[in-house]
């Protein structure tokens, strides 16, 4: 059951464990005075492999992607050069026959 915290006209703050399908109190427990009831906003903790890293980018991640880039675009060049060899032999030997 979850605890709720009220609070009187007077200042008194007081806690109750109620369920939550009881009805919130309408007096204070101390001098019956008035009370409502405190709301605060839950603790929210994330947690998962992945959920951070995978949906919001970091600094870091930006630096690691972009030097993953220059990787894979100087091994690209370094094949096209290489292609581009075996390609400039091949042309003389098509043209001749």
């Amino acid at each position: 059951m979850p605890i709720y915290e009220y609070r009187c006209s007077k200042g008194h703050t007081f806690e109750v464990i109620q369920r939550m399908s009881d009805d919130a109190l309408d007096s204070c427990e101390v001098c019956e005075a008035p009370a409502e009831r405190v709301l605060h906003a839950p603790a929210v903790h994330f947690k998962g492999s992945g959920f951070y890293n995978t949906d919001y980018g970091t600094k870091k991640r930006a630096r690691e992607r972009s030097a993953e880039r220059r990787a894979e675009s100087k091994r690209a060049d370094t094949k096209t050069s290489s292609d581009g060899g075996t390609r400039k032999a091949d042309s003389p030997a098509s043209s001749a026959a």
